[in-house]
């Protein structure tokens, strides 16, 4: 299952590999590797989504090459077969998209796993954490890229014509309905034609844990969309699209996780 809880992450620490991935808006003016400085769950290592993703683009953080994911991934000690937890401290559920690039480039998915609440649930339940940095021994990790797990604007344009998959926007409904302005400059209010909307936040109950499975169905059927294994997730740049990948994940363990790499930072530029 793409989650654990944090009882089975304490008895297991040191049995498998910890991310740090929290990536934080830019109007919260938070800065997650100095929050990672901070406090941590012991020997969890830091991802920084922006630094580690696509340098030759204005887009947030884009999936990078092959090569530079391999060489990420093999100085933070990881290798093919170890098994990863990922959890965050945000708002905005990041370790989803971390969870989601590993899928991506080729990680075993039954070897990935989210953090069912993140810090914020181990902290409320006073679980130990460490401030110390991780050392970490480089490893060799070969990464095998499943280029039909992302979708570019090309394809999101073309697919307004011949429908050949539905897509889901997890922003807010005020935003996919075009009533607000976007948070990032350069970009016009609305959502791509044909597209259904389901906030990421319907699914997240306040202590950051995901809603049950039950009612994770229940708000995917109120889309309309048909729901099978053909489904693209967008958003505001590719973070919380991850978020509905992963749910959705939890109620048909069939479906690899889509998403529109560059979601609507790209398709709603000027």
């Amino acid at each position: 299952m793409p989650l654990v809880d944090t009882n089975w992450l304490e008895k297991n620490l040191d049995k498998v590999k910890i991310i740090d991935c929290s990536w934080h808006m830019p109007q919260t003016k938070r800065n997650g590797f100095e929050e990672y400085q901070e406090l941590h769950i012991q020997n969890a290592i830091f991802l920084d989504l922006d630094k580690n993703s696509k340098t030759d683009t204005d887009l947030p953080h884009m999936l990078t090459d092959i090569k530079s994911w391999e060489k990420i991934v093999s100085y933070m000690g990881i290798g093919n077969e170890d098994q990863i937890i990922i959890y965050d401290n945000s708002d905005v559920i990041s370790s989803c998209r971390c969870w989601y690039n590993f899928i991506y480039f080729g990680h075993d998915p039954s070897l990935v796993h989210v953090l069912d609440g993140g810090l914020k649930k181990w902290m409320n339940e006073k679980k130990p954490t460490v401030n110390n940095l991780t050392n970490t021994i480089s490893s060799n990790y070969i990464a095998n890229e499943k280029k039909e797990l992302v979708k570019d604007k090309k394809q999101i344009e073309e697919n307004i014509n011949f429908n050949k998959f539905n897509v889901i926007d997890a922003r807010s409904r005020e935003r996919f309905e075009g009533k607000v302005p976007e948070l990032r400059k350069g970009l016009r209010s609305g959502s791509i034609k044909n597209s259904f909307c389901l906030p990421f936040s319907d699914l997240i109950n306040e202590d950051h844990t995901f809603i049950n499975r039950k009612k994770i169905l229940e708000k995917f059927k109120l889309t309309k969309c048909e729901l099978d294994n053909n489904i693209t997730f967008t958003c505001g740049s590719g973070v919380t699209a991850s978020v509905l990948a992963l749910a959705y994940s939890l109620i048909n363990n069939k479906y690899m996780p889509k998403i529109y790499d560059g979601s609507w930072s790209e398709y709603g530029k000027f």
